[in-house]
């Protein structure tokens, strides 16, 4: 492992800049050393100290520790969103390539339908229905790229159900459970870990969005895009709260969209580069 990290300089960098994001919000309360949700309106609008090494917010609640609960809000909804989605997409996609016929174009033509929807606006409809909160976020952000896996994986999916492998496991009675997960899936592993870190770098964007706008996250609790949005009326007073909530929403996104280009170079044979 040492040594394909070696090689892999560009993926080495962005794995740990993954894994220190995540090591962070996992000890958050460890590293974080304020209470998330205490207020000291005495220490209101504070820049960055030796208390608060980034400043308080408008309640005096310390910045730090907001937005490293923020990356445990971020990164729970995201994760249970988009393990959602490849599940149900990913699940329908396979199915549709396997079975094809009347199956395969009605799952299609359902998947067509929730593409026509831009995302944000079918994420704000899914949670008009159910109601602002972070499980709504996730449910509405899961709904969203469930196409995107289903599309993504029918696709090779097909050619794989058309190799000789699987041809032969038909031919000596393997049931369609065996060839699914046994022969169909596992080839689809590199596709499916590519897109999911990439699509985990899109659903943060998306749940800070949804968060900006009042219906992700509520109020108290810690969010990078509830943080904006509070943040943005005390620009000129405060800009802390704003621009580190910005900035960890920014360094988030990016650290699992350089994850996903760099798995794509590395399992991708067309793309990887000769030595």
């Amino acid at each position: 492992m040492t040594a394909f990290l070696s090689r892999n300089k560009l993926l080495a960098f962005a794995a740990a800049f993954v894994a220190l994001q995540v090591l962070l919000a996992v000890f958050a309360p460890i590293v974080g050393l304020q209470d998330p949700y205490a207020q000291v309106m005495v220490q209101r609008m504070k820049g960055p100290n030796l208390v608060n090494l980034l400043g308080t917010d408008q309640l005096g609640r310390d910045v730090l520790a907001r937005i490293l609960y923020g990356y445990r809000t971020s990164l729970t909804t995201c994760v249970i969103a988009v393990a959602l989605a490849l599940a149900a997409g990913g699940t329908l996609g396979m199915l549709a390539a396997y079975y094809r016929g009347w199956f395969d174009r009605v799952t299609m033509r359902i998947m067509d339908v929730l593409f026509a929807f831009p995302i944000l606006l079918l994420a704000i409809g899914v949670i008009a229905v159910l109601g602002p909160s972070i499980w709504s976020a996730a449910i509405a952000i899961a709904i969203v790229y469930t196409p995107i896996f289903a599309r993504l994986l029918r696709g090779p999916a097909l050619v794989i159900c058309e190799s000789e492998y699987v041809n032969g496991a038909r031919a000596i009675g393997a049931s369609d459970a065996r060839i699914i997960f046994l022969h169909l899936l596992p080839n689809l592993a590199s596709v499916v870990l590519v897109q999911t870190s990439l699509l985990l770098s899109a659903a943060i964007l998306v749940e800070a969005s949804l968060s900006f706008l009042g219906l992700g996250a509520q109020p108290p609790i810690p969010s990078l895009g509830l943080m904006l949005s509070e943040g943005r009326n005390f620009l000129l007073l405060s800009p802390w709260p704003a621009m580190f909530a910005g900035f960890a929403i920014l360094f988030l996104s990016f650290g699992f969209n350089l994850l996903g280009d760099a798995l794509r170079d590395t399992l991708d044979p067309r793309l990887r580069t000769q030595e």
